[in-house]
């Protein structure tokens, strides 16, 4: 039966996207026809993560939903077609193409466009906008030509969500950074003014400048061309290369102005709850609806506005239930969330707040007149606790609500069981309930198939921690066992297989799967095989790249270089402390000359080497060996590095020699490998300059001696690291750290880093105090031998690699043809006769490696 209604939407963000995917899910008849009208040249894609764009990820890689859907038979969608006009009387749109589309019903779902306010200079070459993939592949254009001749200065004209992104995004591209904000602290419509300054304290630990109370007058050309300064109205100037303009959106409504749709007092369709517009035939979602009374600029309003309007279509009495404006900033290294009534007007609310300026955290709870209920919250420098709150807004908190503010190791909050009717993704609508009923009534016995049932943490992604605790609750309830097992070839946990593998002495992925796996003949998978070799080297110590070990190793250790996002490598030699001498400097700067490579300065304070080819590698290390340096490790999960401060030597606030014990620890626990990669802080006072707070293991150090913390990271969800032990001897201090790092990589998850591995850790913080420091599972003496062993066992990887011809074969370009170093070779498919493959060819092949085939097809079979 061929479909009766024809719906047309214009617009191909992720508002429509997700209108068109909840119609073909629940039109189970096939009533409605649709054609997608997108200006874009693109299917629809997560706007919200357009920041990953300048970390590797592609346009295509932030593409939403399931490709397959565009495919669908009566779904259209046309791309790079911009609607021009709307004629109501006829029922149809027309395109600036002149393309004629007539519907039963229609969906505006136009979005919003950045605004640029009225500044002099601001149509410059040099300034852009930061809103659609085309705008940021543009800057990131810009920015790379101009870094090929100077340090790029970046100023941000916003201080909101957006523009803080847009300031991450010059930083992951190399640029410097200050963001300018007309108010007085950043993220003034999300946060309160206390928020607003932990906030700014965390920016600029990031190395991003921030101005207040900051407008801009005008922009100045540079006399080169372009972007030159910026004019202050204050008077005062900021000398910029480039601009990126964030303050804020305007609905993009003018489709609807022309057709003679009500429109809001501040622009945006007017819309009632059910969605609807000032004509019975059309229908808004997202940012370009105003509904009641405002545009909301948030990606869960929107998609509850597209399940109102799909329910709408299909005959239902659905209404909008109220806008969900909680936020969450998407940038690494900060941590901030609102949600609710965050600045506290309801009529006799009372704010509960905890702070700790030292620690960059913030943290606040608005609560009815009786302390009981929820209303909102802030949640700056550690939101660890936003995904189990935000649920429980409009409900009563068990307990004293300060309980849910205060550091971990302080008793904590009592558990939250959420209500079934509790949301737990606002990007999906998606309750407490639905996730428990996935379990009971659905049979779904894991979280990705809790993901598929429900769509729960398929967006943002913020709510998988609570969806996936639910979820184990969940099956624990009904009695079924939550599989902890490694992956298919293993029954075992990783910290279950790191004990078998220790205590039975086996030292080959062979015999760890002959004597532990399920099958004795299984070659194993990506999950198991780098962590066996990740237990084996700890367990048994060899080099990384000895006999089958090499086929254990992920792709950077397989050549021990971090792989770039054009194929080529960077080399990261070790600088210990940061300590380095003018000749270490003067021979990296020979090397990075030599072999024409990009070099930066890394957070870790070491420096960089991007842009060798694999054949160079051998070549560029034989000379680092040579000049007195070691593999850094930067492509391991592994020690990286241990940050320090200038300390007591230089500093006249330091209380302690902070360089020397980052140099010892470093030496220490080189080679360390890990479930995931660690990294260690060394401050030489209470100021904190090595940002010692924000490691797996920081030590700050006292007039007494040395205070030690654990469990902190940054990345996408960073953590401040809590306090272990106060004024410990140096000694102390080492064993300390020894019988922590050992304790957390034997029984750590697969890619589990020091914080949530402590979280898991019976007893959490204190359990992890109790093996550390008072030996309670009397294990203390096999760990400090066993770290004893590794400081014996370590040997630099690549100066072996060197010594060993073997090895060394891997770095060829192409094992048949080593002489070929042509960077400007690609792998593409050959027509032609197929061939064997030589011996050397074969095995090279099922090692991984390269292999060079002009003219024909190579065969190769296991």
């Amino acid at each position: 039966m061929s479909p009766s209604k024809h719906l047309v939407v214009v617009g191909g963000g992720m508002v429509a996207q997700r209108l068109v995917e909840a119609l073909r899910d629940r039109d189970t008849a096939g009533t409605w026809r649709i054609t997608v009208l997108a200006e874009e040249p693109r299917r629809p894609y997560d706007r919200v993560a357009l920041t990953s764009y300048f970390s590797g990820r592609d346009a295509e890689d932030l593409a939403l939903g399931d490709p397959g859907l565009w495919h669908d038979p009566l779904v259209t969608l046309v791309r790079d077609e911009r609607v021009a006009s709307v004629d109501r009387a006829a029922r149809t749109v027309t395109t600036a193409r002149g393309r004629v589309e007539a519907y039963d019903h229609l969906v505006l779902a136009t979005g919003s466009s950045a605004w640029v306010p009225p500044i002099e200079g601001a149509d410059l070459p040099g300034v852009f906008v930061y809103r659609t993939v085309d705008d940021v592949a543009a800057l990131r254009g810009y920015v790379e030509e101009l870094s090929q001749h100077r340090t790029v200065r970046g100023a941000v004209i916003g201080g909101g969500l957006l523009g803080l992104e847009a300031a991450g995004a010059l930083q992951a591209l190399g640029a410097q950074a200050t963001v300018l904000q007309v108010g007085t602290h950043l993220m003034s419509t999300q946060i309160d003014l206390g928020g607003g300054e932990a906030l700014r304290r965390l920016i600029n630990q990031l190395g991003v400048g921030v101005r207040l109370n900051a407008a801009t007058a005008r922009i100045r050309p540079h006399r080169r061309g372009g972007v030159g300064r910026l004019d202050l109205a204050d008077g005062g100037r900021l000398d910029a290369d480039v601009v990126v303009i964030a303050a804020g959106v305007r609905p993009r409504d003018e489709l609807a102005r022309d057709g003679g749709l009500e429109i809001g007092p501040r622009g945006g369709v007017v819309v009632d709850d059910s969605c609807l517009t000032s004509d019975a035939d059309i229908s808004a979602v997202g940012e370009v609806a105003c509904i009641q009374g405002a545009c909301i600029g948030l990606v869960a309003p929107g998609y509850a506005m597209a399940e109102v309007t799909v329910d709408r279509l299909l005959g239902g009495r659905a209404e909008f239930p109220g806008a969900d404006t909680a936020t969450k900033l998407k940038l690494a290294g900060v941590d901030v969330a609102s949600f609710g009534d965050a600045f506290g007007t309801t009529p006799g609310a009372l704010e509960i707040v905890w702070a700790d300026p030292v620690a960059g955290v913030y943290k606040k709870l608005v609560m009815s007149d009786d302390a009981r209920t929820l209303l909102g919250g802030v949640l700056v420098g550690d939101a660890s606790a936003y995904a189990s709150l935000r649920p429980m807004l409009g409900r009563e908190l068990p307990g004293d609500p300060a309980a849910f503010l205060l550091p971990e190791g302080t008793g904590g909050p009592p558990d939250l069981e959420l209500p079934d009717d509790a949301g737990v993704c606002s990007c999906n609508n998606v309750s407490a309930g639905a996730v428990r009923g996935a379990v009971t009534e659905h049979r779904c016995t894991d979280l990705g198939a809790v993901k598929a049932c429900t769509k729960a943490g398929t967006s943002c992604g913020s709510c998988l921690p609570l969806v996936k605790k639910l979820v184990t609750t969940e099956l624990q309830k009904q009695g079924i066992a939550v599989s902890t097992a490694l992956c298919e070839h293993f029954a075992l946990s990783r910290a279950q297989l790191y004990d078998a593998v220790r205590v039975s002495g086996v030292r080959s992925f062979t015999e760890v799967v002959q004597r532990f796996g399920t099958r004795p003949d299984a070659r194993g998978c990506d999950i198991c095989k780098p962590a066996i070799g990740s237990i084996l080297a700890t367990t048994a110590p060899a080099h990384v790249l000895d006999g089958e070990r090499a086929a254990l190793q992920d792709t950077n250790d397989h050549v021990m270089a971090n792989l770039q996002k054009d194929g080529s490598y960077s080399v990261v030699p070790r600088i210990p402390g940061g300590e380095v001498t003018p000749e270490g400097l003067i021979a990296i700067g020979a090397v990075a000359q030599d072999f024409g490579l990009y070099t930066k300065i890394t957070g870790g304070q070491r420096i960089d080497m991007f842009g060798a080819r694999i054949d160079q590698l051998p070549l560029i290390w034989q000379r680092l060996v040579d000049a007195g340096f070691e593999s850094g490790h930067a492509y391991g999960k592994s020690l990286r590095t241990v940050k320090s401060c200038v300390g007591s030597t230089w500093c006249r606030f330091g209380v302690q020699d902070s360089v020397a014990l980052a140099v010892l620890l470093e030496l220490r626990y080189r080679g360390l490998r890990s479930p995931h990669k660690i990294k260690l802080g060394v401050s030489g006072c209470a100021r904190e300059c090595a940002e010692a707070r924000g490691k797996d293991v920081g030590v700050i150090a006292t007039d007494k001696g040395w205070n030690v913390y654990v469990g902190g990271n940054g990345g996408f969800t960073p953590r401040h690291a809590q306090l272990l032990a106060e004024d410990l001897d140096t000694e102390t201090l080492i064993r300390t750290i020894d019988r922590f790092l050992l304790y957390y990589v034997r029984t750590a998850d697969r890619l589990q880093r020091t914080a949530p591995w402590i979280g898991d850790v019976e007893g959490g913080l204190d359990g992890v105090r109790a093996v550390v420091m008072e030996d309670s599972l009397g294990i203390a003496a096999d760990l400090d031998q066993q770290m004893a062993q590794h400081v014996l066992d370590y040997e630099d990887e690549w100066k072996a690699t060197l010594e060993d011809p073997e090895k060394l074969r891997r770095f060829s370009s192409f094992v048949n043809a080593p002489e070929v170093a042509d960077p400007s070779l690609a792998y593409v498919p050959e027509r032609g006769q197929a061939r064997p493959a030589t011996a050397d060819e074969r095995a090279a092949a099922l090692r991984g490696e390269p292999v060079l085939v002009a003219g024909t097809t190579l065969e190769v079979r296991s």
